[in-house]
């Protein structure tokens, strides 16, 4: 992450990007520069956050469409219907070595993590490794490009992307940084642990006390972030994160959740033949569900910390996945 000390600060002016980023003024107009959603959004940012309109003119200056973000966002993802499918693309002997190498690489941060905000060191540990296998795959697009594209060019979401833009530009600002050098996912998504813009400047953390938030290139700052996002999403220390749950009688489908919201109880789910491999009080909102594994269907009840992940990534089987592999990491680590 390249810092430029010449960024403003919330309430000091930007010095010209001109200087700053060697754009020179004859350049040939950019693929935003001069239209007229790029006019209005930079009006809104001049207005209201104080940005210089020139200067971001510069910046959309070098901003590029890219066609490879519309296609990848417009053709639906293949998709993976069933647990037992799922489960191997992300619990792999690689990604287990490779966690208990990180684990042990960054041991006394993720301590401090975990003291902290009281989120396990694993269940860190298996976010990064579930996002970006550890780094490895953080993503090439430039951010601004990213943003752009889909913020002006994808109506169906042009909102949504347009406001992460407009967070993407004050963290820029925020953090003294090149907007024009920070890279992510064909959808804007950021570093080891793919942050989203509004997720950055809410839940991200200086956890080196650097002056400046890098989850790029700086483990640290990765790992106290992520420990702060669930924490903020309500993580609750020593609690466990999901039940297997034997089923029994003609009502057990009853008691699925529709949705990842906790809306059932223990209670009810007993009462429609549910029974819980752990103690549960029947007054505990759970997440029911049922996946489909190697050897059949299964049913869990996701507790509070389950729906804490589903936070992070609005999916059953994300979730799953965060927490077996979390599991596996620390069985391998403890034999090794």
């Amino acid at each position: 992450m390249q810092v430029m000390r010449g960024w403003a600060t919330r309430n000091a002016p930007w010095v010209s990007l001109v200087s700053i980023l060697g754009i020179a003024q004859d350049a040939l107009a950019g693929d935003y520069e001069g239209t007229p959603q790029v006019a209005e959004f930079v009006g809104e940012m001049t207005r209201d956050y104080g940005f210089a309109g020139e200067q971001l003119m510069g910046v959309f200056r070098e901003a590029e469409r890219k066609q490879t973000i519309l296609d990848a966002i417009s053709k639906p993802a293949e998709r993976v219907k069933q647990w037992n499918e799922y489960r191997p693309m992300f619990i792999t002997d690689a990604r287990i070595a490779r966690g208990v190498d990180f684990w042990r690489q960054h041991e006394a941060v993720l301590a401090r993590a975990e003291q902290e905000y009281g989120v396990p060191a694993q269940v860190i540990v298996s976010i990064i490794g579930v996002e970006t296998f550890f780094g490895r795959n953080t993503g090439n697009y430039r951010v601004i490009d990213a943003l752009s594209t889909l913020g002006f060019d994808y109506p169906p979401r042009a909102e949504f992307f347009r406001k992460e833009l407009r967070e993407f530009l004050l963290l820029a600002r925020e953090e003294q940084v090149d907007p024009l050098t920070l890279k992510g996912s064909y959808a804007g998504a950021m570093g080891l642990p793919q942050f989203m813009p509004s997720s950055f400047r809410a839940y991200a953390v200086d956890f080196d006390g650097d002056g400046h938030i890098n989850i790029w290139t700086n483990p640290d700052d990765a790992i106290g972030s992520v420990a702060s996002y669930f924490k903020r999403h309500g993580w609750v220390a020593g609690e466990p994160v999901v039940s297997r749950a034997d089923v029994r009688g003609a009502q057990v489908d009853e008691g699925l959740t529709a949705g990842i919201e906790p809306t059932k109880t223990v209670g009810e789910l007993r009462a429609l033949g549910w029974s819980s491999h752990d103690a549960l009080r029947d007054d505990m909102p759970v997440t029911a569900f049922r996946l489909e594994g190697d050897n059949g269907s299964e049913y869990w009840m996701g507790l509070t910390n389950f729906y804490a992940i589903t936070r992070y990534n609005r999916s059953v089987m994300y979730a799953m996945a965060v927490h077996q592999l979390s599991e596996q990491l620390v069985q391998a680590r403890g034999v090794k």
